[in-house]
């Protein structure tokens, strides 16, 4: 079910209505020592294999950035802080409809453990030496290495 998102401070979600999207997600590029942390999805999951920031749905009534926050804690078990707007892919789900997945930087205090709760399997990769990740996931790592 579609549902409008409150206004972010960081994101430019108000295009989304006029882009057509129907769906939201958000999620966190986390950066440790030079690597990018990556979680791999679960088999029997939609793209299983692939590996992804942490990110997930964004909750009504939730802002982009407060579900980055919370689905990076839950799926990986790290607190970190926003520390800027990275970009967005905009993706179709295997229901057709279109959605848009917001990521930001952040910086977590610390970086471990990690505790999965949703995927089978976690890196901390070199951008130049990147697993199975999608070609979206491959360009906001290739756009935060230009910052």
């Amino acid at each position: 079910m579609c549902h409008s998102i409150p206004p972010s401070v960081l994101a430019p979600v108000e295009d989304a209505a006029r882009d057509g999207i129907e769906r939201f997600g958000a999620g966190c590029l986390i950066r440790n020592r030079g690597r990018v942390l990556l979680l791999r999805r679960k088999q029997g999951d939609c793209m299983a294999g692939l590996y992804e920031l942490p990110s997930g749905g964004v909750e009504p009534g939730e802002s982009v950035e407060e579900a980055a926050l919370r689905e990076t804690l839950e799926e990986c078990g790290l607190a970190v802080t926003i520390t800027g707007y990275l970009g967005s892919v905009d993706y179709t789900n295997r229901r057709g409809q279109r959605g848009r997945q917001y990521a930001f930087t952040a910086t977590a205090p610390r970086t471990e453990p990690i505790v999965l709760s949703e995927h089978d399997d976690f890196v901390w990769a070199r951008p130049s030496a990147l697993p199975n990740v999608s070609d979206g996931v491959r360009g906001l790592i290739a756009l935060a290495e230009r910052r």
